[in-house]
C-alpha cells in the first residue's frame, strides 16, 4: 500500500487582515478584468496572496517578467517579516460555507509527485480528471521555478463512501487558526489544525481508505486520488519537480519540499459539492459560418447545447452516439475548428457571466449541461482523462482562494 497524502509544514498568516490575504485562484474571471481590478483596489498595498500570483486575465496586458519579479519578491518579503506561523507536520481541517448556506468539507496536507501522473491511461495513485494542454505549463513552471512558496488551489478528490477521513478530521481536537468571511462573495471559512496524535488519527483513516479502494480495484490499476481541480497547477508543481530531481543526491530527493505539492482533499460524496458545466465563449466568430461547420455533429435527438448571441439563444443537439458526454463530442471539433478560423475561446464559470459576453459583437456563448459527479472515478478509471474543461467544482466564487501556503525550498 502507498500513502500518498501526507501531513505537512503549513504556513498561516497572522495579525493580518485575512480578508485581503486571501484572494481566488488565478484562473478564474479570466475574460473579467474588472474582477481583479476590484480584487487589486481592495488589497491595496497590503499583505495578499493576490501579490504572488499572475491573474490570468491580465496575461495579455500586464508586463510579464515585471509581474514575475514582484511575485519573487512579495514572497521573500512576506518570509522575513514574520507573518507565517508554520504548522509542522499538521493537517488542517477546512470548513468553507458558500452562500446558499452550504458547507464543504477539507483537509490540507500535501501530496508526494512520484505517485501523480497526468499522462492519459496513466496507472499512478493520482491521477488527472481532463487532459492537459501543454501550452499551459510553461508559463506555470516559469513563475514557479524560482517561488520560495508555494499556495494551492488544488482540491483533490476521493471517493470515500464511509467518509471516515473527514470523519476522523472533524471530530479531533484542535487550535482554530482562521475563521472569517471572503472577499468577493467567496463565503465564509473555517480552519482547524490537527497535530501529533490527531496526525495519526487521520492517517490511520487515510491507509484505511486507500487499502479499500486498492481492494476494490483491478491489480495493477489502483487509483486512490484524483484531481478535481487545479489540474494544470499540479501539473506543473510535478514538471518542476521533475526538472529539479536529476539535480539532487538520491538522499536529498526523499523529503525535498519540490516532491510535495500541498492541496486540499475533499470527498465527492460531500453533499455541498456540486458540479457545474465549463462554458465556452468564441470571440470573432461567425455565426453562420459556425453554425455550418457544426452541422455535421448535430442530431434531431441527443446532448443539447444552447448556442448564445446578442441576437438570442438557440438549442441545437450533438450527436450522442459518439459520446456519452457533450463536451467529449464538442471539444475536438472546437480545436479542429480554431486551427482553421481566427477566433478565439475562453472557458466561463457562470450562466450569466456567458450571457452578458455573448451579447459582444461576433462573440458567440455554448451553454453545457453539468455532468454526474459519481461518474468521475469510474470514468477516469475506465477510460482515462475526461476533455478538458469537462466540468467545475462550483461557480468561480466558490473556487479555492489561496490561504495556506508552504515553501519550495
Amino acid at each position: 500500500m502507498v500513502n500518498c497524502f501526507h501531513a505537512a509544514d503549513i504556513l498561516v498568516p497572522q495579525k493580518i487582515s485575512l480578508r485581503k490575504w486571501a484572494c481566488v485562484a488565478c484562473d478564474q474571471y479570466s475574460s473579467q478584468p474588472e474582477y481583479w481590478e476590484r480584487v487589486r483596489d481592495f488589497v491595496g498595498e497590503e499583505p495578499s496572496t493576490y501579490h504572488m500570483i499572475f491573474p490570468e486575465a491580465f496575461l495579455n496586458t500586464m508586463p510579464r517578467q515585471e509581474r514575475i519579479d514582484s511575485i519573487h519578491k512579495h514572497m521573500e518579503e512576506y518570509l522575513s517579516s514574520g507573518i507565517f506561523r508554520n504548522f509542522r507536520r499538521s493537517f488542517l481541517y477546512v470548513e468553507r460555507t458558500m452562500g446558499d448556506g452550504r458547507v464543504r468539507h477539507g483537509l490540507i496536507g500535501q501530496l508526494d509527485l512520484e505517485e501523480y501522473d497526468f499522462t492519459p491511461g496513466s496507472a499512478a495513485h493520482i491521477r488527472a480528471t481532463e487532459g492537459t494542454v501543454q501550452e499551459r505549463i510553461p508559463p506555470r513552471v516559469e513563475i514557479l521555478r524560482d517561488a520560495a512558496l508555494e499556495f494551492p488551489h488544488v482540491l483533490l478528490l476521493c471517493d470515500d463512501r464511509r467518509d471516515e477521513i473527514m470523519s476522523s478530521a472533524r471530530e479531533t481536537d484542535g487550535e482554530i487558526v482562521y475563521d472569517f468571511d471572503l472577499m468577493e462573495h467567496g463565503g465564509h471559512i473555517r480552519g482547524k489544525v490537527i497535530s501529533g496524535l490527531g496526525v495519526s488519527l487521520v492517517n490511520a483513516a487515510i491507509s484505511r481508505y486507500i487499502q479499500a479502494t486498492e481492494a476494490s480495484q483491478p491489480a495493477g490499476n489502483a487509483m486512490s486520488f484524483v484531481v478535481g481541480d487545479g489540474n494544470h497547477s499540479l501539473a506543473s508543481l510535478k514538471a518542476c519537480w521533475d526538472q529539479l530531481k536529476p539535480t539532487l543526491t538520491e538522499e536529498e530527493r526523499i523529503n525535498h519540499p519540490g516532491r510535495f505539492a500541498l492541496v486540499e482533499l475533499e470527498n465527492i460524496h460531500d453533499e455541498a459539492i456540486r458540479f457545474e458545466p465549463i462554458h465556452r465563449l468564441l470571440r470573432h466568430v461567425e455565426e453562420e459560418e459556425f453554425l455550418s461547420a457544426l452541422q455535421p455533429k448535430l442530431r434531431p435527438e441527443g446532448h443539447p447545447i444552447v448556442l448564445i448571441t446578442k441576437a438570442g439563444r438557440k438549442t441545437v443537439y450533438l450527436d450522442q452516439e459518439e459520446s456519452p458526454l457533450a463536451v467529449a463530442v464538442l471539444q475536438p471539433f472546437l480545436d479542429d475548428y480554431l486551427r482553421t478560423h481566427p477566433c478565439t475561446i475562453d472557458y466561463i464559470h457562470g450562466e450569466d457571466a456567458l450571457t452578458a459576453l455573448a451579447q459582444e459583437d461576433h462573440s458567440l456563448g455554448i451553454l453545457l449541461e453539468g455532468m454526474d459527479k459519481k461518474a468521475l472515478f469510474p470514468g477516469v478509471l475506465k477510460s482515462g482523462v475526461l476533455p478538458r474543461k469537462t466540468f467545475s467544482m462550483g461557480e468561480a466564487h466558490e473556487k479555492r482562494f489561496y490561504l495556506e501556503g508552504k515553501r519550495r525550498r
